[in-house]
């Protein structure tokens, strides 16, 4: 009797624990979690062939650009150099003009200084002429002639003035009087005091008469 009642304590304690809510042979209900579930991804060989093109255009790309701009560079640094050229060029060619042209009229401020002795020069040799003194007029006459030859070499020339059209360039008018005649209109009736010019620049300007 004793074992029957310890037998039948055991199955009502188990009646206990069990839910009587729940049938017999039903799985119970899993607990309930937050967790959501991470649904695993596959790349396919699609998706890796696409990233692959894409990533070469943007290697290709980035190139590219780069290419542009190093291009751009160096055009601007070439235009630089065409241009600081061209300045050198230029400066060289006005410094050498400078050079050759202070060589030019280097003596300028002496021979303006000689031209009038070169002037009394000539008077003396026209009154000796006058005055008809034949050995004293060949020998003046001599050295005036190695004088005018030594400027000349220098580049000093005579303007030409008398009988030529007035030419305000290379003439100074110091008076106009009637023209004699229709055709001398103009032109250079008689020189006051002879012009001369140092390799083409003028340094004196011829005085002159001007027929109006």
């Amino acid at each position: 009797m004793k074992e029957n009642e310890n037998v039948n304590n055991q199955d009502d304690a188990l009646k206990d624990t069990v839910n009587p809510d729940i049938e017999p042979n039903q799985e119970r209900p899993q607990a309930e979690t937050n967790e959501v579930p991470i649904e695993e991804t596959k790349e396919t060989p699609n998706d890796t062939v696409s990233d692959k093109k894409s990533k070469r255009f943007r290697i290709r790309h980035a190139q590219e650009k780069a290419l542009e701009e190093e291009k751009a560079k160096f055009a601007e640094l070439n235009d630089k150099h065409l241009r600081l050229q061209a300045e050198f060029d230029n400066f060289r060619k006005r410094t050498a003009k400078e050079k050759l042209d202070l060589t030019a009229t280097a003596s300028e401020s002496v021979i303006k200084d000689i031209l009038p002795v070169f002037d009394d020069f000539e008077r003396a040799l026209q009154n000796m002429e006058k005055n008809g003194n034949e050995a004293d007029l060949q020998g003046v006459t001599l050295i005036f002639n190695k004088l005018k030859d030594t400027l000349k070499k220098k580049g000093l020339e005579e303007i030409e003035a008398m009988g030529v059209d007035f030419n305000t360039d290379e003439h100074e008018a110091l008076t106009m009087i009637p023209a004699p005649e229709e055709d001398k209109k103009g032109k250079v009736l008689d020189v006051i005091q002879k012009g001369y010019k140092l390799n083409g620049k003028v340094i004196r300007f011829a005085r002159v008469v001007v027929g109006n």
